[in-house]
């Protein structure tokens, strides 16, 4: 494995951001709370949860930690949930077909924190996106057996330099969540699985084609096998989806909650046969905590016998910076530190990220007070567009306005606002890669009246030109397709983003 300076360098730490990293979000549900709540709601007796339980490998994440986050109510549970890249025992024609060759990596491709309320009628994931630039505390090295300091660096890179621990370890330090188990998985029993499901139904507004993965779907409603779904939730090469990682984490979200809606409606949990193969398949490829015992997989499945997609939260991260130049790194994900502390409270204290819209009072006769203004819908939400803005005006402090006006819309900030030399001072000018047009459109929104202009080859981040005609922005939400409309009396929290599981899904 490459390596600078005695760490992984930023090609190994993206996973080669390529058909090599195939440890996806999409095995969540599947291998770990699922796993683990159609276990037991089928009646299945204690024999067969030893048999199943002697399937799965126990390790020790918690080794060695000290300095960790309190419980808080001791109640609720915080599952981590980590993909790796592994494909021993796969032939080489299978990897082939699957569209997945090249060589495993020591590394994960997916971060996410399961929490389960104190009552188990919920569950709130959240996903922590791969190249997060976070501290790793001082920790063991995993090759030399050294000792090593507090280091920066990609949290996907915690597993490489320290293994679970220090993936552990790295998690609780950024989030200040105690994590209580840990389920680590891979892509082997992925297949399978869905195909004894009987395969899983995918919409798609549009024709989605990725040569790398092998996808190509038509826009509607398609029925995926094994195969296809595993095309589907790896593909980050599509044409009408420049978004690259934030696109196909949107799909797995999507994915997520066709599984659970299909394995908690199909008969699986009382069809004996198609459950004895649904967990042949996932448990024998998972390594969990040692106190994962058979009886608390029993107790767990047991109260999660009722979760539906509309107690499942999905949560992203607030963020500062997707392109975050860090040496001997390259670009990392910077986060939205106030905002995601935020996220991170709501969590440890047990909150719903969704919350019951506040009852609308009357207007009072003679009031003056304007309306707020009514959010314009939109495909792709602001903390996933990185925006740089530049002062075109003749003003001072118009770029510092307009720079603070979009970061209050929640757009990941590319870095402080600068003085541009290169407009004619009073349009506002967006300026956008034409790759990016799905995320332009949300800019636009937010700044109805400004000009767009195409630049071939400028790239991710989009530039907002503030000219003297700068007016303010315009609130944008993401929505408006039929499936994709907010939940009804409930509303997320304005300084993050959170969809239940309802929003996600296909369901009309």
């Amino acid at each position: 494995m490459a390596t600078t300076g005695g760490r992984p360098s930023a090609r190994t730490a993206n996973g080669d951001r390529n058909e090599r990293n195939v440890g996806r979000n999409w095995l969540v549900l599947i291998t770990g709370v699922l796993a683990a709540a159609i276990l037991a709601t089928s009646g299945i007796g204690w024999a067969w949860v030893k048999h199943f339980d002697g399937k799965i490998q126990r390790i020790d994440p918690f080794k060695g930690l000290d300095n960790r986050p309190d419980t808080g109510s001791g109640k609720d549970l915080n599952f981590l949930i980590v993909g790796s890249d592994n494909r021993a025992g796969i032939s080489k024609d299978t990897l082939e077909k699957l569209h997945a060759g090249g060589e495993s990596c020591d590394c994960t491709d997916t971060v996410m924190i399961v929490h389960l309320n104190a009552k188990r009628d919920r569950a709130t994931i959240t996903s922590l996106p791969r190249d997060s630039y976070v501290e790793f505390p001082a920790h063991k090295d995993k090759a030399t057996g050294e000792q090593r300091g507090p280091s920066k660096g990609k949290i996907n890179a915690a597993y490489t330099l320290g293994g679970p621990p220090l993936t552990v370890a790295t998690v609780e330090k950024a989030t200040g969540i105690r994590i209580d188990h840990y389920i680590e998985v891979n892509f082997v029993s992925f297949v399978s699985v869905v195909d004894t499901l009987g395969g899983i139904e995918m919409c798609t507004p549009k024709p989605l084609r990725d040569p790398k993965s092998g996808l190509d779907l038509p826009a509607g409603t398609s029925r995926l096998d094994g195969v296809k779904a595993l095309q589907f939730v790896r593909a980050r090469y599509i044409a009408s989806d420049p978004t690259g990682d934030i696109g196909r984490t949107q799909r797995q979200q999507k994915f997520m909650t066709q599984v659970l809606a299909k394995a908690t409606s199909s008969g699986t949990l009382t069809d004996p046969l198609k459950l004895k193969n649904v967990l042949d398949a996932v448990l024998g490829s998972i390594k969990v905590d040692e106190g994962m015992s058979p009886q608390s997989f029993l107790e767990l499945g047991g109260k999660l016998r009722n979760l539906s997609n509309s107690g499942v939260t999905y949560a992203q991260v607030p963020l500062k910076s997707i392109d975050h130049q860090v040496p001997d790194w390259g670009s990392t994900v910077l986060w939205d530190d106030a905002k995601a502390a935020g996220l991170f409270r709501a969590i440890r204290e047990d909150k719903d990220l969704i919350t019951p819209t506040p009852e609308k009072k009357p207007d009072t006769p003679g009031s003056t007070d304007a309306p707020a203004p009514t959010p314009v819908s939109v495909e792709v939400a602001p903390n996933e567009i990185s925006v740089q803005v530049y002062n075109g005006g003749q003003a001072t402090g118009l770029g510092t306005r307009a720079h603070e006006d979009l970061k209050g819309l929640g757009f990941a900030m590319a870095g402080p606002p600068r003085t541009s030399t290169s407009t004619d001072g009073v349009r506002t000018i967006i300026r956008y890669d034409p790759r990016w047009n799905r995320s332009v459109k949300t800019v636009q929104a937010a700044l109805p009246g400004a000009t767009p202009e195409p630049v071939t080859g400028l790239g991710r981040t989009i530039e907002v030109i503030a000219g003297s005609s700068y007016a303010g922005v315009t609130p944008v939400r993401v929505g408006g397709a039929p499936t994709e409309q907010p939940l009804v009396g409930a509303t997320p929290n304005p300084a993050f983003s959170a969809k239940s599981g309802d929003e996600v899904s296909c369901k009309k």
